[in-house]
């Protein structure tokens, strides 16, 4: 039987416009199309194609389409995204998807709402938006960081917690890989504190971020045990599958910078969502939009 992958093309544009010689490309290179679904979304439509081929074969055709699109100036194009998705993940009985938190799960970075409440704001987004560029350590980063919080009341965790904003179709995405018996995690640089209380207004299965050290009411500007970074991430993913039953080629990793590198590389479908360009360029793919059910659509739960 020969083998099948789907690619996924959408955009912004409404209905979406199929991607410049796809078909002829394909054809050229003795891929047949053996069906076509369309869906629709809030700020998207788009289409999955069954296509005859490879993995690899597949993306070796489409990849470089899809840079064109990355690398456009155009903002209708630019918002316009390929994907190569393995057949065998989108049949899959039981998935699992890991998601990052800050600037994927959520809008905001924890780090710089809390660092807010010190003054020290700009100082603290300077620091991480290099980390997530992947330019400095992030454990030190993290520390450092951190450090900026000492003497800081602990009620400021609940003035964070309420002002955080899911991602747009955060909601939607976690609803659709639950109702189809799937799994669905989050594992963050940031902190527990914040994050347990999310996970399970969400009803997620595991959760998993640093600990802030509180001593007499007070933030102590450190943190408990190891450093969620980026190997700690992968590790994660890897254990969580195991633990739930989920073989690797089925799980999803989605994150936004160079912290996720680690786990979006050993996930089954590796996902960039507005990333940095160091995460971007080695993800499976990218999402540009500011919709994170996109990643529903990709899987065709959506």
């Amino acid at each position: 039987m020969q083998p099948t992958a789907f690619i996924v093309f959408y955009s912004a544009v409404s209905p979406c416009i199929e991607p410049a010689s796809l078909r002829q490309t394909l054809a050229a290179a003795g891929h047949e199309v053996l069906s076509e679904q369309e869906f629709a979304g809030p700020g998207r439509s788009g289409s999955r194609w069954e296509v005859t081929g490879s993995v690899r074969q597949l993306r070796a055709l489409v990849n470089p389409l899809d840079a064109i699109y990355a690398r456009s100036e155009d903002p209708v194009l630019r918002g316009t995204s390929l994907t190569v998705v393995p057949a065998e993940l989108v049949r899959a009985k039981k998935m699992l998807l890991v998601m990052d938190v800050d600037s994927t799960l959520i809008k905001q970075e924890v780090i710089e709402l809390l660092a807010a409440h010190a003054g020290r704001e700009a100082e603290v987004a300077a620091v991480t938006e290099s980390a997530m560029r992947g330019e400095l350590d992030f454990a030190a980063s993290l520390h450092a960081r951190v450090a900026t919080l000492a003497g800081l009341d602990a009620h400021v965790i609940d003035a964070v917690r309420a002002r955080l904003e899911l991602s747009d179709g955060a909601a939607d995405l976690v609803k659709s890989f639950k109702e189809a018996g799937h799994h669905v995690a989050v594992v963050s640089g940031g902190f527990a504190q914040i994050l347990d209380p999310l996970a399970a207004d969400l009803g997620l299965d595991r959760a998993r971020a640093n600990d802030l050290v509180i001593l007499d009411g007070q933030l102590t500007g450190k943190v408990n045990g190891e450093v969620v970074d980026r190997a700690c991430k992968e590790v994660m993913l890897r254990t969580w599958a195991r633990e739930l039953g989920v073989e690797m080629e089925h799980t999803i990793a989605a994150g936004d910078g160079a912290n996720d590198l680690d786990m979006v590389g050993a996930a089954g479908l590796g996902v960039a969502f507005n990333a940095k360009p160091l995460l971007r360029d080695a993800a499976d793919a990218r999402i540009d939009l500011p919709r994170l059910d996109i990643i529903a659509n990709l899987v065709g739960l959506l």
